[in-house]
């Protein structure tokens, strides 16, 4: 038996919702003599042709927040499916897929790696093409020191290769597909990052983000994120999302939307100074209001997101506007 409590928790939704969602253990993972299931799950429409979003948390240990916004947020979707019609309808129209805690064994052990001592982050075979930060960035020096990529020419951790399945067979082939990764740590704004990562050339895709912004900022305007690609802040190798955009991208056709969520957990730091004498308190909020806030704020987005991958051939832009649009976006993140 383990005493993860957000395993737990996943536990019990899974026992809430058994009659709605498809469930299986994607792989299992041993942190210090204890075996851990790592579990992916969906629900919606399996007919390929219709949009997808991926919903997914705890690639890094540390950050349970991630994690504990999702469960939050399926708990709610499960609910509503006893009473809510117009739920239902919705998932006619969408599949929904779960991966809420990617790596168990580092939120056991309270780690940012996995237990091989691998930065989940900074484990695609992918590199950088400019100069990246010192370490942050990614190193194989030592699985001893932080953002440690694994060993050069082996394979991805067990971790990255089942949500690499479950992309891959869950949203890239289907006409339209948003992934979310739920992450905090950075700053002290929430972030929305988009690809890439290992690199300053802008995506194909800006239009759409842009669109996006556009359309969640009009249905919610008191909630801000600052929308931006991560190679704004910094430049990594080995990023799983920028590895999977870019195989997206090889197929053609198709249109993949890789987003990260990035709470600013400094403000959460500001407000409870004690907090930065702890591991937990740099990346999760320890007052229990502040928490419940931050999980009420983000159920908000990942709603949105739903519901903007159900009805994306309403805002999706096309022709003239669409390239006006990718020139705005190139302006506005990649010319000084």
């Amino acid at each position: 038996m383990h005493s993860l409590p957000e395993l737990s928790e996943l536990e019990h939704i899974l026992e809430l919702g058994h009659k709605h969602l498809d469930v299986d253990v994607a792989c299992k993972v041993s942190s210090k003599g204890r075996e851990f299931p790592v579990y992916r799950m969906s629900l919606g429409n399996p007919d390929p042709q219709v949009p997808a979003i991926g919903f997914f948390g705890g690639v890094h240990g540390l950050e349970r927040i991630g994690t504990q916004v999702l469960l939050y947020f399926l708990r709610s979707l499960l609910t509503r499916l006893e009473w809510d019609r117009s739920l239902h309808h919705l998932l006619n129209d969408v599949r929904l897929v779960f991966m809420p805690l990617v790596n168990p064994g580092g939120m056991w052990a309270g780690t940012r790696c996995n237990p091989n001592g691998v930065d989940l982050m900074r484990n695609a075979p992918i590199e950088a093409e400019g100069k990246v930060p010192f370490l942050l960035g990614g190193q194989r020096i030592s699985h001893h020191l932080p953002w440690y990529r694994g060993k050069p020419d082996t394979e991805m951790e067990q971790e990255n290769i089942a949500l690499c399945d479950l992309v891959r067979r869950e949203l890239l082939g289907r006409p339209f597909s948003i992934a979310i990764d739920c992450h905090s740590g950075f700053g002290a704004r929430d972030r929305i990052w988009f690809p890439h990562a290992h690199s300053m050339h802008p995506i194909d895709h800006l239009a759409d983000i842009v669109r996006l912004e556009e359309l969640f900022q009009q249905t919610y305007p008191n909630n801000r994120y600052l929308f931006e690609p991560q190679s704004v802040q910094y430049q990594t190798h080995g990023d799983i999302w920028d590895y999977l955009y870019l195989e997206s991208q090889r197929t053609g056709g198709n249109t993949f939307l890789p987003l990260t969520l990035e709470m600013g957990s400094w403000l959460w730091v500001k407000k409870n100074p004690w907090q930065f004498f702890s591991r937990q308190g740099l990346f999760n909020p320890h007052v229990e209001h502040r928490q419940h806030r931050v999980l009420r704020r983000h159920a908000v987005w990942l709603d949105f997101l739903m519901r903007a991958a159900s009805g994306h051939e309403r805002w999706l832009v096309q022709g003239p506007s669409r390239l006006r649009m990718q020139e705005r976006a190139i302006s506005r993140w990649y010319k000084s």
